[in-house]
């Protein structure tokens, strides 16, 4: 069966909205006359006056007598029966309600509420095209003030640069959290993951540990920048970088790589395989000690483990784990403040510096001396 199109003004409205989403047109610029839109798109004069006046009443458009049509700069837009509306924060991350995320997005919403502002939050699922999709989501929204932006997969490029252009142009603020797009400038908090990734060798070095495994998401650029680090670790102190002993996966490949991976690396000779391994984050950690289980090894016994962000996981099995605390909530404070900052600064000063967090070691169970081999 066909698809039935919505009405022409609709479609109209669409477009011209999309043009102003995309700066095409910025506040106070003027529109095509409604004969040069309806030539252009092959509608009556009378569809094209009906879309305009609906995004006039809705408060996109506003007409000067004698002048023309021009673009709202959403103020002048808001009827002046309707009480001043509170200004919208957006924040898109790869994920709302699991790992870490749920305790970030509580950071900022308890600091909006301290600047009486509302939070509109959406997850990309980390994909590329639900990112593209709430990017044009957020907007559209008229009382948008600034965004926090969580990359997806931040290692493997930005398709979508004309939409955070589009910010740019329209003067709307935003701010990443972990990491930020290689084409970006925007101001970015960040945990320094290479110097965690140098840190977690260095203790299990001082544990006596030699044969160090690493496994690394490296989709986005926490992953690679810990793995970065993990590497000048073993570097600094002389010790073989063994290509098998660095397992690189997607998060498409997550749930099975690493797993089969360290499965393999365990059936080796005792005096072969590895003695510790650090691992991407806390989730994989978690996944991995049941690999370690079924192959009757033991955590620290045999294999010490080292994680990444602290989160709920990380002291939730019956070995708790040596891991890297992540600011969670203070982040999420942080970004809302920054980005508030932003929003009230003049045009014309300097960028806000980035806020990068120190990386803090946080000994449990999960790491111990190195075995004596017999």
């Amino acid at each position: 069966m066909k698809e039935q199109l919505p009405p022409k003004y609709i479609q109209l409205k669409e477009e011209i909205v999309s043009w102003i989403a995309m700066a095409q047109f910025k506040p106070h610029d003027k529109l095509p006359s409604e004969n040069e839109i309806a030539s252009r798109f092959g509608f009556s004069r009378q569809t094209v006056r009906q879309a305009l006046g609906d995004l006039e009443a809705e408060g996109w458009l506003y007409r000067a007598q004698g002048k023309g049509t021009f673009v709202s700069d959403g103020e002048r837009g808001q009827s002046r029966a309707e009480p001043q509306q509170k200004l919208t924060i957006g924040m898109m991350t790869t994920h709302i309600s699991d790992y870490i995320f749920p305790t970030i997005v509580r950071g900022v919403e308890s600091e909006l509420r301290k600047h009486g502002a509302r939070l509109l939050l959406s997850s990309t699922e980390n994909e590329k095209s639900r990112e593209r999709e709430n990017l044009e989501s957020m907007l559209l929204q008229q009382q948008l003030g600034g965004l926090i932006i969580e990359p997806t997969k931040s290692a493997e490029g930005n398709p979508n640069l004309d939409y955070f252009l589009a910010l740019e142009a329209r003067n709307i603020p935003y701010i990443m959290l972990n990491e930020r797009y290689s084409d970006l400038d925007a101001v970015c908090l960040k945990v320094d993951d290479e110097l965690g990734g140098f840190r977690a060798v260095e203790h299990l070095v001082k544990l006596g540990h030699q044969r160090i495994a690493g496994f690394f998401k490296t989709d986005d650029f926490q992953g690679v920048h810990r793995m970065r680090g993990f590497m000048r670790g073993l570097r600094e102190r002389k010790l073989t970088l063994q290509p098998e002993s660095i397992i690189r996966y997607t998060t498409e490949e997550k749930l099975v790589k690493p797993a089969a991976m360290l499965a393999e690396l365990l059936l080796r000779d005792p005096a072969e395989r590895p003695t510790a391994i650090v691992c991407y984050n806390d989730e994989l950690a978690v996944r991995l000690l049941d690999v370690i289980r079924r192959s009757g090894l033991s955590v620290p016994g045999d294999l010490s483990m080292v994680g990444f962000d602290d989160a709920t996981l990380a002291t939730a099995t019956e070995v708790k784990l040596t891991t890297f605390e992540h600011p969670k909530t203070r982040m999420g404070e942080d970004a809302v403040a920054l980005l508030m900052a932003m929003i009230e600064r003049r045009s014309g000063e300097e960028r806000t510096a980035d806020v990068i967090y120190e990386p803090k070691l946080i000994v449990r169970e999960s790491t111990g001396p190195a075995p004596v081999q017999s």
